[in-house]
Order: C-alpha cells, then sequence, then structure tokens
C-alpha cells in the first residue's frame, strides 16, 4: 500500500467513526483532548520543576560545606554551578538571599529555563491531536452546512445522502415520509397530516403508518445522528440524537 492510499484509509476511518459520532461528543473529545494536553504539559514541568530543585538545593549545600559560609562570593557561585548535576542549569541557575531567614542563600532559575528542560514531547504531540480533531471537526461542520446537512444526512435532486455522498436506500413511500419530515420547518408533522398525505383515500392508516416508521427508523439511525421520535402517538418528528 502506497503512502498516500495509507493516508486516504486513516482520512477516510477518521470519517466514518466522525459521522457516527453525535456532533456535542465530538465536540467533547475536542475540549477532553485540550485538558489532557495541558494537563500533560504541566505534569511534565512539574517533574522537571522538582528535579530542579533537588539539583539546586544539593549543589548549594555541598558549595555551603566546601565554603563552610552562608556568604556568597563569586567562588560561592563557581563551586555551586561545578555541583550541579543537570549541565543545562549551569550558568543560568542563580543564588539570591532569602532576608526572612536570616540571609540565607537561595537558589533560583526562571519558569523559562525549567520549562526547556522539561520534556514536552508527550504534550506537543496530544496538542497536534487535538488541533487536527479540531480542524477535522471544522471541516465537517462547514461541509454538512455547504451541502445542507442535518443529522448528517442531505436532500440532494431527491435522494437522501449520507456524510460520504452515499445515497439512502429508501422505499417510494419511506422516501416520501422522510421528505416531509425533512421539509418541514420544524421537522415535525402530525399523525394526521402524515396519514391525509400519504394515504388520503384510507380511512384509518395509523397501522399502515406505524408499519412505515418502525421499518423506517432502523434505516435512519444506521446512516446518520437522526432518529425519528413520537410525541405521544399524536406526531413524529425528526430531531439528532
Amino acid at each position: 500500500m502506497s503512502l498516500f492510499s495509507a493516508k486516504n484509509s486513516i482520512f477516510a476511518k477518521i470519517s466514518e467513526i466522525f459521522v457516527t459520532m453525535k456532533q456535542r461528543y465530538a465536540v467533547v473529545v475536542l475540549f477532553a483532548l485540550i485538558v489532557i494536553s495541558n494537563f500533560v504539559c504541566l505534569n511534565s514541568y512539574r517533574v522537571t520543576e522538582e528535579l530542579v530543585t533537588e539539583d539546586m538545593n544539593q549543589a548549594l549545600a555541598k558549595a555551603l560545606d566546601i565554603q563552610q559560609s552562608n556568604v556568597i562570593s563569586a567562588d560561592t557561585i563557581q563551586v555551586f554551578n561545578s555541583h550541579l548535576q543537570l549541565e543545562e542549569l549551569r550558568g543560568k541557575a542563580v543564588l539570591t538571599v532569602e532576608t526572612k531567614k536570616g540571609f540565607r542563600p537561595q537558589p533560583q532559575v526562571s519558569k523559562a529555563t525549567i520549562f526547556s528542560l522539561s520534556d514536552q514531547r508527550p504534550a506537543m504531540v496530544m496538542w497536534s491531536v487535538a488541533l487536527l480533531w479540531g480542524f477535522f471537526c471544522l471541516y465537517h461542520h462547514r461541509r454538512s452546512m455547504a451541502v445542507g446537512m442535518y443529522g448528517g444526512l442531505a436532500l440532494q435532486e431527491g435522494h437522501f445522502v449520507d456524510m460520504k455522498g452515499h445515497v439512502v436506500k429508501l422505499t417510494p413511500m419511506q422516501q416520501q415520509l422522510m421528505e416531509m419530515l425533512w421539509l418541514s420547518p420544524s421537522h415535525e408533522l402530525s399523525k394526521t397530516d402524515i396519514c391525509n398525505a400519504l394515504w388520503p383515500k384510507k380511512e384509518n392508516a395509523n397501522e399502515t403508518l406505524y408499519t412505515l416508521i418502525r421499518r423506517l427508523k432502523p434505516i435512519v439511525e444506521q446512516h446518520s445522528s437522526l432518529k425519528i421520535e413520537v410525541d405521544r402517538g399524536k406526531a413524529y418528528r425528526l430531531i439528532i440524537r
């Protein structure tokens, strides 16, 4: 399989997952990816911060032990840097004086340095996935709006098509009922209106309508995120699951 074919196959698989997923769940997945990315980033920073603090403290302890004084001098800083185990800290970590605790030397390093030392590769991967998923959601949303889709279906040239562009096979009666529900501004019709439109000469078409709805429901749910909902046996509406 060529690289181009593999990419198309992956894209098609993601599209299939997106189509079968409810739109609000796709947004939940996006926010979950963002939250996870931030958590991974922050966790890596905190782990690195602990390692840096531990390394600076042990280097300061050795420097003061060698110097046998709490007075900071150029030699103190030089010895302090020489005992840092993390080479990336050398020249970036500084010694300050903590006046609240009797002029005690205190090692410090900028947050930018800690961040640069932390392993942000997992977070970058998660952010990349979140970004790709966000673009994918936006792409499908715009595509749905462009073709007049509702719940993963669109009415084009007298046929219903799914997100993949495949025609949904319906019987003439199923097609007529779906068009009625689809074209209704509220996607809702009363039982009486449906029966009068589909079987105008039939005195009682309730059972026939029930059978038609029962057979149409699984087809609609299989090809979209829509479902036909019954409103107290008096009306039927087409809604997003």
